[in-house]
């Protein structure tokens, strides 16, 4: 028995060593010498406590080809994931369950685009230039060193990452934005098949001239709803970053405590793990500049020096317009486009299929765009539903204006660079040292004819489906210095400067005029310290204003004392979100059932589930508590006419059977922390118990759904898993732009078994900021680690 016990410990020991080698070789190597192909000279790359690289080199190419090398060895694996997703290829790796998601991304065109338009690049200037070395630096990584453990779990074999990938991860990132797939099908149905009286709630106005002509039949309705749950499918099993809103300000130096501009920003996107930004400090003579970097990008989309920063939000504008095609009855490849039937265009792709045999597609065009149904395979509908897609229909060379961006000292500069980007939407918040600030709202602005309502399926057979060309880009929102002294950006609706109506699916006020209130304090000196307290607030006057209009009918509701007293509660609720409220747990619970009990038999299980996933039910809901009259509150299928009174009665008394059985029956313990929960997800955590391996978390969080610390929640009964939120706090005072303040959700790497792969979660949750570094003397002392990057002799 000793000797069998012995062997067993033995062997133990030898699969313990044998897993923790297998672990370590899987980690980055931050401290040594490696060569370097295509070197010109020696690169040092240093590392903090974070373990963000810190870049000096004596030129540009060098310093591009040392952060691909170093960005891969982090994330790799996260660069694989998203030129596949964006390019249709997951299927290959992952099995016959994502061809729907394959040919989704397919049928929008994104590789298709991808692969045209990287060959009109001028390979000799010097954004692509740039993008070619970084390139290089990633595949010198993949070719020599050990694959991520994901390429292991999922037999991914390596292939050289391309100029093609770096642009269809650009379009992967530009269709996140596109609220208008997920929206446009669910506001027809709405118009047509309920009528003009349900759409005040959403405050649309009613354009007959830019209604789908003819009528679609109930297995088109069937096929678009469908196809906007597969567009939200994609985007949430993916567990990779989908671009949602944004905060950010800046102040100028006459109300700053410095005395220069203030910049803050925290870009709201999906949370995964590994975390959509890496960070690092690029320099070579004559540039430095630290950069927050997405996957497959050499250009910082976030980022500061000493002289200038800038940080962005989404614009929102809608730049997707879905079209109604009218079929010639004798030719269904051709449809009727400017008073004459034209031909479809065509062409063939194959999706591989792990352990399947190949899917192949065909994909069709028409003038407006890629024909969309053919997502849906063989149980697309008989109407044909085009996408026009600015990300497509532009010139677009975003790559090239993040590159200027990147070295925009003046707002000259920084004006210039910003006209480039045509797609998606964004926003871009900028200030320097010298004491400027600026906004530019970046997009090419279609223009549509007189009448044409984008927030409907347009009928193709019409002119209201044409493009009339674009705005100039003075038309578009901007503002320069403004005399009120600061400019605050948080995806609500903009001002148009010429008046011209700009369509889109912007957030609520709410959130834009808590900021704009605070900011606004003619006696408050911002620095670094009352901004955090700014970032992360957790409260929204959106709560309150919803309940204002229905507190009488709660408290007629109320069927016993301890109901009455969770009544007042809500009566007295302030809007805030702290881990210990039980108002914004039953606020939030209230806020699904009003939905559910007013909008769900109208609309059935289909088109509910897509309105909960979009904007406009957010807008919806105050107006349609301030609307006793509105025709929602009526339940069909019943003889009698309900009233707002009794709809909800019936929410209140939905809300608290569900939060009495999810979160028991003592209502003291209904705490907000304890029913809204962070945890980060990785791709592979669809695979149970990989997750276990993969996610961080869970963690309770506060903030909530369109708060200042938008840590927020798809609306739905509790628990709240939340979605997304800031994906990362950043605070540059250009008096002092060497010591910034910044956070990662998770940490800085994407290797599962790295000690910074979740690193800053816990200071993340807890609202904390770390430095970023800059000055060379600190980095140097915040760490002994230093990678050494020479030519290849």
């Amino acid at each position: 028995m000793k000797r069998s016990l012995t062997l067993l410990a033995v062997a133990v020991a030898a699969v313990a060593a044998g897993a923790t080698w297998y672990a370590q070789s899987k980690n980055p190597l931050r401290d040594g010498e490696l060569a370097l192909l295509n070197l010109q000279a020696p690169v040092s790359v240093r590392y903090d406590s974070r373990g963000v690289p810190h870049i000096q080199a004596q030129n540009e190419a060098d310093m591009y080809r040392a952060l691909g090398f170093v960005h891969a060895q982090d994330r790799l694996f996260q660069m694989e994931m998203l030129r596949r997703l964006a390019r249709g290829e997951l299927a290959e790796v992952l099995g016959a369950k994502l061809v729907d998601t394959d040919r989704l991304f397919r049928t929008l065109g994104i590789r298709e685009h991808a692969d045209r338009y990287a060959k009109t690049f001028d390979r000799n200037s010097p954004a692509v230039k740039a993008l070619q070395a970084y390139l290089d630096g990633v595949n010198q990584f993949q070719d020599s060193r050990p694959a991520p453990v994901e390429f292991d779990l999922l037999g991914i074999h390596k292939r050289p990452f391309t100029i093609e990938d770096t642009v269809s991860v650009a379009g992967y990132m530009a269709y996140s934005f596109a609220a208008a797939f997920r929206t446009e099908p669910v506001l027809t149905y709405v118009r047509d098949e309920l009528g003009s009286n349900y759409l005040k709630a959403f405050d649309l106005d009613w354009h007959p001239g830019g209604a789908v002509a003819q009528s679609l039949s109930a297995d088109d309705w069937k096929n678009l709803n469908s196809l906007a749950h597969l567009s939200q499918q994609a985007l949430v099993e993916a567990g990779l970053p989908q671009f949602e809103g944004s905060n950010a300000w800046a102040v100028s130096g006459s109300r700053t405590a410095s005395g220069k501009p203030l910049l803050a920003g925290d870009p709201h996107i999906r949370f995964a793990a590994p975390a959509v930004w890496y960070e690092a400090q690029l320099s070579y003579p004559g540039f430095e500049l630290y950069g927050h970097h997405q996957a497959l990008n050499p250009y910082a989309s976030l980022g500061h020096n000493k002289q200038f920063a800038w940080s962005l939000t989404m614009f929102q504008n809608d730049d997707l317009d879905l079209v109604a095609e009218k079929v010639n009855p004798d030719n269904p490849e051709q449809v009727w486009y400017h008073g004459k039937w034209v031909d479809l265009q065509s062409r063939e792709e194959t999706i591989q299929v792990k352990g399947a045999e190949p899917v192949k597609l065909t994909l069709r065009r028409s003038p407006h765009g890629p024909i969309i149904n053919s997502a849906l395979g063989a149980t697309a509908g008989k109407t044909p539903i085009a996408m026009w897609w600015a990300f497509l229909e532009t010139e677009n060379p975003i790559l090239d204006a993040f590159y200027q961006l990147n070295r925009a000292d003046s707002l000259g500069k920084a004006r210039a660079a910003v006209e480039k980007i045509h797609a998606p939407g964004l926003n871009v918040i900028w200030a320097n040292a010298g004491g400027d600030i600026g906004w530019w709202a970046a997009a090419k602005l279609p223009q549509r004819p007189q009448g044409s309502n984008p927030n409907f399926i347009l009928d193709g057979s019409t002119e209201q489906a044409d493009k009339l060309g674009f705005l100039p880009f003075s038309a578009n929102p901007q503002e320069e210095n403004p005399e009120r002294g600061y400019i605050v950006s948080a995806n609500f609706q903009p001002q148009s400067p010429s008046g011209a109506a700009i369509p889109g699916y912007y957030n609520l006020a709410d959130r834009g005029a808590r900021l704009n209130e605070r900011l606004a304090q003619p006696d408050v000196k911002w620095d670094v310290h009352n901004s955090q307290a700014l970032q992360l607030d957790d409260g929204t006057g959106y709560g309150p204003r919803l309940l204002k209009p229905i507190l009488d009918d709660l408290r007629a509701a109320a069927a016993d004392e301890t109901e009455r007293a969770l009544v007042e509660q809500l009566a007295n609720w302030d809007g805030n979100h702290p881990l210990e409220s039980t108002a914004a747990t039953l606020f939030n619970q209230l806020t699904y059932e009003l939905a559910n009990q007013a909008m769900h038999d109208e609309l059935g299980d289909a088109f509910f589930d897509s309105l909960l996933q979009t904007r406009v039910l957010d807008s919806a809901l105050p107006r349609l508590t301030a609307d006793a009259r509105s025709p929602w509150w009526d339940k069909r299928g019943s003889d009698a006419v309900e009233t707002r009174a009794e709809t909800v009665k019936a929410a209140w008394q939905a809300s608290l059977a569900h939060l009495r059985q999810s979160l028991g029956a003592d209502s003291s313990q209904w705490a907000w922390g304890k029913a809204h929960t962070l945890t980060h997800s990785h791709p592979l955590s669809q695979q149970k118990p990989l997750n276990l391996l993969f996610d961080v978390g869970p963690f309770a969080a506060p903030g909530g759904h369109e708060t200042p610390n938008n840590l927020s929640h798809r609306v739905g009964p509790a628990p709240w898993s939340v979605v997304y939120g800031p994906s990362t706090r950043r605070l540059i005072d250009l008096a002092d732009g060497a010591h910034g303040l910044g956070i990662n959700p998770v940490g800085q790497s994407g290797v599962p078994f790295d000690k910074h792969y979740a690193d800053q979660a816990q200071a993340y949750i807890s609202g904390q900021y770390l430095p970023m570094l800059f000055d060379q003397a600190e980095v140097q002392a915040d760490s002994n680690e230093t990678l050494l990057l020479n030519p290849v002799k």
